[in-house]
Formats: C-alpha cells, sequence, structure tokens
C-alpha cells in the first residue's frame, strides 16, 4: 500500500503520496501556486522561483515545484513574505525582457504578463543592461525572438521530448540565451518543424510564422480565386480561442467566419483525407499482394515526415508515398475543382488551417507541386492561432455566428476523415476502408477502436478476410524513433504503421491554441480534444472514405479507379535523404 504523509497547505489538511513535492500538494488541497519554468514530469528544475513558498522544517523560502513535503509540514503559499518574494523575482526577469507587449503575439495570453498583472509588479524597478538579439527568421514555421526570453527553459525539454534536441542553453551569466549549437541558425539543425516549442512557451519568446498578411493580400485581389480548407482537428480546438470550453466542436461557427473573411469557398480537407485514405489503403493492398516493402508507415504528417529524411532516411520506401491531405486537397483543388469551375489554376489560391507548423514547411518542399503546373498545391498555411486572430482582426464575433456547412463539392466527407485528427485515427480509417475491400462488402458492424487511444504507442493485430493485420499506431518524434529502430534491425512485424509527430496527433499540434501550463499539467488535452472528433465520427451516417460519392466525381475525373496513373501523379510524392547539419 502506498504510503501517505499528511501536511496542512495553508490550514487545509490533505494527505498526499510519499515523495509528493509542495507544488502537488497544494493541487490537492485546491490551491494554485504560480510557475513559470514548471512542466509536469517534463521540466521540473525550479529555476524560475516563481513558485517559492514557507514551509515549517526549511530554512528561508523553498521551491514548491521540486522540494518535497514532509509528515506533518504546514505550508503557506500567500504570506507577505511569499507575495513580495515572486513580485521581486518578476521585476527581475522584467529588468532583461522586451516589454513591447502591445504588439507581441502573446498580449493578453502570456503567462508572466498575467503573473505580473496579479503582483502589481513595478516594470522599471531594475534597470540597466540589458542584452539584445537579432529574431531567427530562418525557418518558415517559427520565429524566435530571444529578448523575450525568460530562459524556462520549457522550449528546451519540449524538443528533448520530441527527441531532435536542436536547442539548449548557450553561454553563461548575463549572455545565457536559448540557441542551437555554435550559433547556427534553426534552418541548418534537423529540426523537425512540430512547433511543440512555441505550444509550451510562457511569453513571445516562440510563436509561428505569421502568414496572415499573404492571405490578407490574396483576398484583396480580384484576379484570385482565394479557397480555403480546414483539417479534421481545427474544429475540436478554435472555440478555445474564443473562451470557448476545451473540446466543443464548432465546425459550423468555423465555417461561418471563414465565410465572413471573404473566402470564395469553405472546403473541408475530410474529403482530401477520405482520397488519401483509399489510396493509402489500395497502396497497402499492393504491397501486401506483391510482397512489397512492409511495414508501410503512413504520411499524413509532415514533422514526421521531415524526421525521417532527417535520422532514417534509409527506411523512406516504407513510407506511403501518398501526399498528406493537405496537399492532396490542394492538388485536387488545382486541378479537379478548377477544371469543374473552368478556372486557370494559376488563379487559384488556396489556403490551409491546420493544426500543425509543419504544414508550412510542407507547403514549400519542392517534391509538393501539382502535377505538371509551377504553382505549389497549397499557397499559405495558417496555424489554428493565426485564424483566430484573423477572425478577431476582422470583428467578427465568433461565438454569435450562425452554424453554417461547407461547400460542395469538398464539403462532403466521411467519419473516417473526421477522425484523422487524433492519433490512430488515420490508421483506424485506413482498415475501414481495407476490410471493406478484402471482403468485398460493407462491413457495417465491424469496428477497429482497439488503435485508438492518447498512449504513445498502441499496437494490435486484426483477422481480415483470414488474414492476420498487425498494426501500431506510434505519436510523438521521440516514440516514433523507438518503432523506427524496431524496424531498422528487423525485429518489427507490423503490417501497418500510423506515425503523428505531435504526441496525441493533430489535436495536440504545435499550432494549435496556446492553454497555459497549469491547464496543460491538469486536463488531458489530447483525450478531450480528440472526443470531440470521435463523437462527431460516431453521429455520421457515412464512417468509411471509399463510400463518399464525391470521390466518384474525382477519380472519374483521373479516368481510373483508386491508385491509377493519374491519381498517382496528382496525389502522390517522393521524400528526400537529409542532412542533419548543413555546415
Amino acid at each position: 500500500m502506498e504510503e501517505m504523509l499528511n501536511v496542512k497547505v495553508n490550514g487545509i489538511a490533505v494527505s498526499v503520496p510519499k515523495g509528493s513535492t509542495i507544488l502537488e500538494a497544494a493541487r490537492v488541497a485546491g490551491v494554485e501556486i504560480p510557475t513559470l519554468c514548471y512542466m509536469k514530469k517534463k521540466n521540473e528544475i525550479g529555476a524560475c522561483r516563481i513558485c517559492v513558498v514557507e514551509a515549517t522544517g526549511t530554512r528561508g523560502l523553498v521551491t514548491a515545484c521540486v522540494y518535497p513535503v514532509a509528515e506533518g509540514m504546514e505550508i503557506q503559499t500567500n504570506t507577505a513574505k511569499v507575495r513580495e518574494a515572486r513580485k521581486t523575482t518578476l521585476e527581475l526577469i522584467l529588468s532583461t525582457h522586451d516589454k513591447n507587449c502591445l504588439s507581441c503575439a502573446r498580449s493578453t495570453n502570456c503567462e508572466l504578463q498575467k503573473l505580473c498583472l496579479e503582483y502589481g509588479v513595478d516594470s522599471k524597478a531594475f534597470e540597466g543592461f540589458r542584452p539584445t538579439y537579432e529574431l531567427d527568421y530562418s525557418t518558415p514555421h517559427l520565429v524566435r525572438d530571444n529578448n523575450k526570453c525568460i530562459l524556462c527553459r520549457r522550449c528546451v525539454a519540449a524538443c528533448r521530448e520530441q527527441f531532435v534536441s536542436v536547442i539548449g542553453a548557450n553561454n553563461r551569466g548575463i549572455d545565457t540565451c536559448i540557441g542551437q549549437p555554435f550559433d547556427i541558425s534553426l534552418s541548418e539543425t534537423p529540426c523537425v518543424s512540430c512547433g511543440q516549442c512555441t505550444a509550451v512557451c510562457p511569453t513571445g519568446a516562440l510563436v509561428e510564422h505569421d502568414d496572415t498578411d499573404k492571405v490578407w493580400a490574396a483576398l484583396a485581389d480580384p484576379t484570385k480565386h482565394v479557397v480555403v480548407q480546414t483539417a479534421p482537428s481545427i474544429r475540436a480546438t478554435l472555440g478555445e480561442c474564443f473562451d470557448m470550453p476545451i473540446g466543443t466542436n464548432v465546425e459550423g461557427k468555423m465555417v461561418a467566419a471563414l465565410r465572413r473573411l471573404g473566402f470564395e469557398k469553405v472546403f473541408d480537407t475530410d474529403t482530401a483525407a477520405d482520397v488519401t485514405i483509399v489510396e493509402e489503403a489500395t497502396e497497402l493492398l499492393e504491397r501486401v499482394k506483391n510482397g512489397g516493402k512492409l511495414p508501410l508507415i503512413t504520411s499524413c504528417s509532415p514533422g514526421w515526415i521531415k524526421f525521417c529524411e532527417f535520422y532514417y532516411p534509409e527506411l523512406l520506401p516504407h513510407v506511403s508515398s501518398c501526399k498528406s491531405p493537405q496537399q492532396m486537397g490542394g492538388a485536387l483543388l488545382k486541378t479537379y475543382w478548377a477544371d469543374k469551375m473552368g478556372y486557370d489554376p494559376k488563379d487559384v489560391f488556396v489556403v490551409s488551417i491546420m493544426p500543425c507548423t509543419a504544414k508550412k514547411f510542407e507547403v514549400g518542399r519542392d517534391d509538393m507541386n501539382a502535377a505538371g503546373e509551377s504553382v505549389a498545391d497549397v499557397d499559405v498555411a495558417l496555424t489554428t492561432r493565426e485564424l483566430s486572430r484573423m477572425i478577431m482582426r476582422a470583428g467578427i464575433k465568433f461565438t454569435a455566428l450562425p452554424d453554417e456547412d461547407f461547400d460542395p463539392a469538398f464539403g462532403i466527407d466521411t467519419g473516417a476523415a473526421v477522425i484523422f485528427g487524433a492519433t490512430g485515427g488515420v490508421m483506424e480509417a485506413a482498415l475501414r476502408t481495407a476490410n471493406d475491400v478484402l471482403t468485398g462488402k460493407d462491413n457495417k458492424d465491424v469496428e477497429f477502436h482497439e488503435i485508438r487511444g492518447t498512449e504513445g504507442f498502441k499496437e494490435t493485430t486484426y483477422k481480415i478476410a483470414g488474414m492476420d493485420i498487425k498494426v501500431a499506431a506510434v505519436s510523438g518524434i521521440a516514440n516514433a524513433k523507438k518503432v523506427m529502430d524496431r524496424i531498422k534491425d528487423g525485429t518489427a512485424d507490423w503490417t501497418f504503421v500510423e506515425v503523428m509527430a505531435c504526441p496525441g496527433g493533430c489535436v495536440n499540434g504545435g499550432g494549435q491554441p496556446i492553454q497555459p501550463q497549469f491547464v496543460r499539467d491538469t486536463v488531458d488535452l489530447k483525450a478531450v480534444r480528440a472526443k470531440a472528433l470521435y463523437d462527431q465520427d460516431a453521429a455520421m451516417e457515412m464512417r468509411k472514405s471509399h463510400l463518399n460519392p464525391t470521390l466518384k466525381d474525382i477519380y472519374d475525373y483521373m479516368g481510373g479507379g483508386f491508385g491509377c496513373e493519374r491519381a498517382h501523379h496528382i496525389l502522390h510524392t517522393s521524400y528526400v535523404a537529409r542532412k542533419k547539419f548543413e555546415k
């Protein structure tokens, strides 16, 4: 039986497991101690000193996030001494901080700003030397501004959790800053563009590369047909930017807002996701039947693809040649849909709303152009956060909007496409189609729920048409590495593997709404957001990609069936081995 300790927090008696920290004990007592550097189980370093408290049996103030409780300990979290210490620490942090808050992307959603307001700090209490840094704009997915960095190292922990660890603390003392080895730019490292660092940064030191001005310019250009597509997970997260409960499905209001921004058509990337499934399922069945490279690995996550190109180029033949739904959607809009409308593809400007900063990298891939065209499949990829800023700037009252439907023909989708945003969703969608194709019938009662979940790795075996098909779903780059090592050394026996770069999948992507670290520590964002997608899937009549009637029109245009030559030309891609360091 676990040993429990009895302590008091601000006079409230609680029992907590032995080994618990003061911070954990306070949360049991319903008391939230402020933190800046702390990330549960990821960055417990006691560096920022904001969480200091008074406790019996200690000398002076102690950091609650790392100091263990003892039997009978009495903890005070809100004494005058504690408040003054926290205020002084905040003022010291501000002495080296760029306080140009009015133009900061994180203004009103900055953990430092919030604490400074709460503790009534004097922003000029400590004036003196402050080092200045050039902004790093070298990558298409993020901007680093070390003038706003508070050295909490949360970004370093997130990058380490994603295995790549391309950033860390450089120099010492007042010159300490977060950067890359030997002060090279971020673009010269094997950064996979996942953006998990931007999701955990408490200030505006790391933000997504804002491309909204490009979209505003396109919307104002009368020669352009500006259309937008939204990824499955956006409907489950956008509402958070407007103070709606986590996990609220805002599909209808999202569509209405996009129309009011001026887009000619509002499409659902889910339709392209359905195309991805039938192409990927066709590729899987072809490899199974003809002795192709197995396991087949999904290709929907550009951060994962970039990781594979950097770290496992010899295993690229295992990766599906299917483009991601974003790129398939763009390719179809500039071929199938443009021809249908009588538009010149060069005049079609495609904007994607994505949960993922790596999508910004993906739109610039040299091998991701529409077949036979000199224009990119997608012109601009915006994150959920960027879309919310556009909505606010346009004066649109999001929560008051009516619910509206996507435009056809890219507004027809299936439940299989909706669940793409959660880890295991692509796998489940592909298996639904593969099962019907292999058995030659609509297996209405067959489900593949076993592969669902928020864990970093799940595997199971399904019996389909008399065959054992062993599959795995993995999320988070560190977990992907373990899977790739097993494939590399020959110990893997999977037929099909789904990989998502971000822990939990797209619902937890690097471009999703910023939540304070307290929320990230105490709420399973992945599970709550994913539930909104699975609930929508369960309520839909069509839950299998190959049943989507739009696909018939698309493949009539292609002049063949799933996996036909023209489909392969437009909807598939290739990969390149990348050097880890350019210098």
